[in-house]
């Protein structure tokens, strides 16, 4: 009964520790331009096959760092195939991420210069390269927290002119949804772009895994600066354990306590500075850990904190703030930046001079609102239906970022719906060809769309009447056929259409003719088959849909019919002339048995008077 308890007992015990467990943060790396799944040491994780782009080329890549996962492929992007191209992934569950995207070289003599370029997150534009990003370990990437809320990630790049956009590898990791919270204003509406992570007292470069961390927390990448500046500081370290490092939300790992600057008499003051974009808001994040042997207690060091000459803290106390000796103390503030640079002061007033652990920086940007999701899917539909070449690039988002929209659109934004809409579509002249399809129907805030002196073909939708906004339609000098469909008339905004060119018949709709009356510029010209407005042909008495059909209908039975007699008549016509035929090879055999009959019957009358009786002539062969 007791071994049962206890067995009872351990398998409970296991129940509760597995259920309160916290599975495993989602994680999707993939390596660009691979073409089967890798996995790198020292941790020996996976990279996925390249997946989820829209163009490209893949190739032989150089690593430009050696931060940079030793991959060796990347993908490239020629400006031939648009100036946008993105990588759109899927089945991303809904949470908080770090997004990080690192950049490569291409391995061909002829790709030797370093390419510059843009990158997006979800349309929102998160990072521009700057010249020399080759030789900067902490610019061979770019890295940003976002929240995926719809189950799918956009990252695009967008090519400013300087060389083809080469990506080594891309990583979606998830974190805690309350990571980096700052306070109200840093919500799901708030993209943070990693600036500057800095590990201070040390020389060696770290990743989270390196630091064997939690997982959670993103695995961040820690540029080392073991001294800011010549003869200013000292480095210290530890190997006592740090309390409080690794906890939620941010998972710090703890051997990111275990090393620090501290400054020096020759300079009391330690002073960080980093260039940065002008006229942003950036959120500053602090680390500290007493973990200097000389102080033991409360009080012996205190000093002030100050950005660009303005105090943020007061009286930095790291032993009261955070409890106790080697304990992790993190202070965070968000403040406007309107230099281009910002410089971290920490300021002695009482006992020891200052020290600290880490720095981290990041530029928060506002989150762009995006396109409303069936504007886009129209605009894909007619971009498939109208074979859009590559140069036009259509990929992303058509409006975000506003730096790079799609060629041909034009974006307002509807504060109400915080979405996106396209009222303006100008594709003429482009030697586009395909068809126009329903689905165009869905741009339902057009003002403007000119598809003019294209090859497209086919009829004219009508359910472009339902674009009730549309003030110009520009279809001209192209090859649409068939009739101008009655719902045209309804759209009673229309001061400009333009059909002429094309190959279009039938009755304009009346609606459009009277509208000529109020001040509207339609042209209907070079167009044989139409007619019924001043300018154009009269036309004849008008049918009906069904009265056309029936037409038809007859015309063809009648036409069936005609087929049908003049095959009989053909047949009859031939069984006649083959009749005829046998009779005319029969001929001289019919005559020789008519003259044979005829000799027979003479022959009986001249031996009627002369006849015998049966005993006379014989017995008779019938019986």
């Amino acid at each position: 009964m007791l071994r049962f308890t206890l067995l009872w007992l351990l398998v409970f015990f296991l129940s509760l520790v597995s259920s309160s467990a916290r599975p495993a943060p989602f994680a999707m790396r993939i390596s660009c331009g691979a073409r089967q799944n890798v996995r790198t040491a020292p941790t020996y994780a996976l990279w996925y096959k390249d997946f989820g782009y829209t163009g490209g080329i893949p190739a032989n890549a150089t690593t430009p760092s050696f931060i940079t996962p030793p991959l060796k492929t990347l993908r490239y992007f020629p400006l031939s195939e648009g100036p946008e191209n993105c990588y759109g992934i899927n089945r991303v569950p809904k949470g908080h991420y770090t997004v990080r995207i690192f950049f490569g070289l291409i391995k061909q003599p002829d790709f030797d210069n370093e390419p510059l370029f843009e990158i997006s997150v979800e349309g929102t534009l998160i990072h521009s390269l700057k010249s020399g990003w080759t030789s900067h370990d902490d610019q061979v990437f770019a890295e940003s927290l976002v929240f995926l809320l719809d189950g799918t990630v956009s990252i695009c790049f967008h090519s400013t002119g300087h060389g083809d956009p080469a990506i080594i590898s891309i990583e979606i990791l998830q974190v805690d949804d309350k990571a980096y919270y700052s306070g109200p204003e840093r919500g799901k509406g708030v993209i943070l772009k990693t600036t500057s992570r800095l590990t201070c007292g040390t020389s060696k470069p770290r990743f989270d895994e390196d630091y064997s961390g939690d997982h959670w927390g993103g695995d961040r990448y820690w540029e080392p600066i073991r001294t800011f500046g010549q003869n200013a500081d000292e480095p210290r370290s530890t190997e006592n354990s740090i309390k409080q490092a690794s906890d939620a939300p941010n998972f710090y790992p703890e051997a990111l306590y275990q090393s620090a600057v501290v400054s020096t008499d020759s300079q009391p003051d330690l002073a960080y500075t980093i260039d940065v974009d002008p006229n942003k808001n950036y959120s500053i994040w602090l680390h500290f850990a007493e973990i200097d042997a000389l102080v033991t207690d409360a009080g012996q060091r205190v000093f002030d904190v100050l950005l660009n000459g303005d105090t943020i803290f007061k009286e930095i106390d790291i032993v009261k703030m955070s409890g106790d000796r080697y304990t992790a103390l993190v202070l965070n503030r968000t403040v406007a930046v309107s230099g281009r640079t910002v410089t971290i002061t920490l300021h002695p007033k009482e006992g020891h001079h200052a020290i600290i652990n880490a720095i981290e920086i990041f530029q928060v940007i506002a989150a762009e609102s995006k396109t409303s999701s069936a504007e886009v899917r129209a605009l894909q539909a007619l971009k498939r239906s109208l074979g859009l070449p590559n140069r036009f690039a259509w990929n992303g988002d058509p409006c975000v970022p506003k730096e790079h929209p799609w060629s041909g659109a034009d974006c307002q934004f509807d504060k109400s719906g915080r979405k996106w809409f396209i009222d303006g579509l100008d594709l003429s002249n482009q030697g586009l060809k395909g068809f126009l399809p329903d689905d165009i129907s869905k741009l339902i805030h057009l003002q403007s769309l000119n598809l003019s002196g294209n090859t497209i073909h086919g009829v004219i939708p009508s359910s472009l009447g339902t674009i009730t906004s549309l003030e110009l339609l520009d279809l001209s000098y192209n090859f649409l056929n068939g009739s101008i469909p009655e719902s045209l008339g309804n759209l009673t905004a229309l001061r400009r259409l333009n059909l002429n060119g094309n190959s279009l018949s039938g009755r304009v709709p009346g609606a459009l003719g009277g509208r000529l009356l109020n001040g509207a510029s339609f042209n209907f010209t070079d167009n044989a088959g139409l007619c019924g407005i001043p300018g154009l042909p009269t036309c004849g008495p008008h049918l009906s849909a069904g009265a056309k059909v029936g037409i038809a209908f007859g015309v063809s039975l009648s036409f069936l019919l005609v087929v049908i007699c003049s095959v009989c008549y053909w047949k009859r016509r031939q069984n006649i002339l083959r009749a005829q035929q046998i009779a005319a090879r029969g001929a001289p055999y019919a005559k020789a048995r008519t003259q044979f009959s005829h000799d027979i019957q003479m022959s009986r009358h001249h031996n009627h008077g002369h006849t015998r009786t049966a005993a006379e002539n014989g017995p008779s062969l019938l019986s």
